[in-house]
């Protein structure tokens, strides 16, 4: 089988969305969610020693899907333009990569995400989706986030793919997914109540 990278029929750039183009990419995520673990399901179990993956909720499921997850992330060297865009729209100088995660990988960090936010929906039924609207300027703004940890939300999309950069850079290992499942789970517990 084919591993289907997602494709989502909006540019991504959140701050320039109108209004209605906000609601249709949330109401679009919301519908994709059983499709993309189904395809991520499919490509774990695909995978020789991952055939025996549970999507549950469990945090079994997340050690066992942190292991796959790790080997799987790919780079691609960037472009000179990629690499001068990325210093030009930064506000202070700093060191750019030259490379980039694949779009294979951004898809499986994807899934992986929204997995990730799943399993803690299944294990704190309070939380839900809802979309961040409070300021264009906000790195979350017009994205699915969950909610339910009291003042603040969870982007897991987002920090699945920011872990995946750091598998990538060789700083961050299958624990980091754990670590951030023992975090935010603390908190969903917490505000449980």
């Amino acid at each position: 089988m084919v591993y289907n990278i997602i494709q989502p029929p909006f540019s991504l750039i959140f701050s320039e969305m109108s209004e209605s183009e906000l609601a249709e990419y949330f109401r679009w995520f919301l519908g994709v969610i059983p499709q993309r673990v189904d395809e991520l399901t499919r490509e774990v179990r695909s995978t020789t020693g991952f055939e025996d993956w549970h999507p549950d909720g469990s945090l079994a499921s997340l050690r066992m899907l942190a292991d796959w997850f790790v080997r799987k992330i790919e780079t691609r060297r960037r472009s000179s333009d990629e690499e001068n865009r990325i210093r030009a729209s930064s506000n202070i100088a700093m060191p750019v990569p030259d490379w980039e995660l694949t779009n294979r990988a951004f898809s499986f960090a994807t899934d992986v995400g929204i997995y990730f936010g799943t399993a803690l929906m299944t294990k704190y039924p309070h939380l839900h989706w809802e979309q961040s609207k409070k300021n264009r300027r906000d790195a979350d703004y017009g994205q699915a986030m969950l909610s339910g940890f009291g003042r603040v939300s969870l982007n897991p999309v987002h920090i699945i793919v920011t872990t995946a950069y750091g598998i990538a850079s060789g700083k961050r290992g299958p624990e980091r997914v754990i670590e951030l499942w023992g975090y935010w789970s603390q908190l969903a517990a917490i505000n449980s109540r």
